[in-house]
């Protein structure tokens, strides 16, 4: 048995799961509302307020099938009742940001400003503090959707190991390299 897939997943109050006859999970809460399309060989159920995933055989298909719907299910639920927040920060001097509803325009030490458009699900927000690093904070319900526009973000300028430079996630650890050591 797949340890993620036999674990059933609470449903919270507020937050209501269906299953119609296409394996098709529709999560609707109080952030929004989530669509996802399961394998039909996986059987999903609502057995007194959890849900709970049921596979056919122990093939390995079917396994890894197993715990991946469970986790995905779970990641809905939580994202429609708590939501996901991803906090991004901008390392360097001279390193902007500036929310303008669905737009992020950053200053990142190139020749020109990045403006980059942000899908109507995620919620952005930007914050410059005197004499700290400006910080973009994204929320979302959608943990896939927020996780991929962070990494896209990012790719924009990655932390780098010498000096600590880039977009960094909040409370990241970068493993940071010694420089060039003097000469003789």
């Amino acid at each position: 048995m797949s340890r993620i897939g036999k674990l059933p997943v609470a449903i919270p109050k507020g937050v209501t799961v269906t299953v119609d006859a296409a394996n098709m999970v529709v999560v609707k809460g109080p952030k929004g509302q989530l669509q996802q399309q399961v394998n039909p060989e996986i059987k999903v159920s609502i057995e007194g307020g959890e849900l709970v995933l049921v596979r056919p055989s122990d093939s390995i298909a079917h396994k890894s099938m197993h715990g991946l719907y469970r986790s995905l299910l779970k990641n809905m639920i939580v994202g429609v009742s708590d939501g996901y927040t991803i906090i991004m920060e901008f390392v360097g001097v001279g390193y902007r940001a500036e929310a303008k509803g669905q737009m992020l325009e950053m200053s990142l030490g190139y020749s020109h400003s990045i403006i980059f458009e942000l899908p109507g699900e995620i919620k952005v927000e930007a914050l410059t503090d005197r004499r700290a690093n400006p910080k973009v904070t994204l929320t979302s319900c959608d943990k896939q959707l927020i996780g991929q526009i962070a990494a896209k973000i990012r790719a924009f300028r990655k932390p780098e190991p010498y000096k600590g430079k880039g977009i960094k996630f909040e409370g990241e650890v970068l493993r940071r390299k010694a420089g060039k050591s003097a000469g003789k």
